[in-house]
């Protein structure tokens, strides 16, 4: 008896000690940041230009704004939770290969920009971003499109909810996005009471409902860290929502590379799309 009641004990103080370090260290498992840039867009034969943004919190943002010589369009590109910019340059041709010009910024602890990651400050970095490019470029709102992949389309869609009625973008793109923090706790950790513990929500799936202005959602069935039904629930959430217009499109591959084995059914999804605003 006294064995076993060693045991539980032992058993209660080790699920103690893993729920304590879940609490404390969450923000380590969510934002995986790098911060040595490995590439430029030179290195894909692309014009561009060192950007710094101060955050209204002070902090220093490092950015890269890639002009298009006849754009069609402007992007504002939020990336995932892990690395920084430099691992982008993928995405970056494609979109000027589809004549848009982009701001892709580093979030705060990321790359070589200031601060510390946090959700509260990833969209402060957001809006930063947007206010670079409407009063700094001079970029007219109703003709960027807001794009997130990921950790990054909460980002996104956390401000297509803020702006005003007269300040609205041209459309939101979530790509391979996760209805919330919780939800894909959840999932990883199904023996720990995540929905409790988690101090981060970065809810693409309640704020979605939010936006006015099209929406495009790209998800792969084949996803191996974001299930499938994620984006379908976020395209039902959005269908409900005030979006005059949902579209879907679904790509193949991985969630890191499916973009780009998805070939032209990605290229011709976003192309599709972007023409129709």
């Amino acid at each position: 008896m006294m064995l076993l009641k060693s045991a539980l004990v032992t058993v209660v103080a080790a699920y103690g000690l893993i729920v304590g370090a879940m609490w404390l260290f969450q923000g380590n498992l969510l934002h995986l940041p790098s911060s040595e840039l490995v590439r430029t867009p030179a290195d894909e034969g692309l014009d561009y230009e060192d950007v710094e943004l101060t955050t209204e919190d002070g902090e220093t943002l490092h950015g890269w704004w890639l002009p298009h010589p006849d754009p069609a369009g402007t992007v504002l590109f939020f990336h995932g939770n892990a690395g920084n910019i430099s691992h982008r340059l993928d995405s970056l041709r494609i979109f000027h290969q589809l004549e848009q010009q982009v701001l892709i910024i580093d979030y705060r602890g990321y790359g070589e920009s200031s601060g510390r990651p946090s959700e509260d400050g990833l969209y402060e970095d957001g809006r930063t971003a947007w206010r670079w490019l409407i009063e700094e470029q001079g970029v007219a709102g109703d003709s960027v499109t807001l794009f997130g992949r990921s950790l990054g389309a909460a980002v996104a869609t956390k401000i297509a909810t803020e702006l005003g009625e007269n300040e609205q973008p041209a459309s939101l793109i979530v790509e391979s996005a996760f209805t919330s923090v919780p939800d894909m706790g959840a999932r990883l950790y199904p023996f720990l009471p995540v929905r409790t513990l988690s101090r981060y929500d970065y809810d693409t799936e309640a704020m979605v409902a939010e936006v006015r202005v099209p929406i495009l959602i790209v998800h792969s069935p084949q996803d191996d860290i974001v299930p499938f039904r994620h984006g379908e629930a976020i395209q039902q959430a959005a269908e409900a929502g005030s979006a005059p217009r949902v579209d879907f499109l679904e790509i193949s591959g991985d969630h890191n590379t499916g973009f780009l084995t998805s070939g032209d059914v990605y290229r011709g999804g976003l192309a599709e799309f972007l023409r129709s605003l």
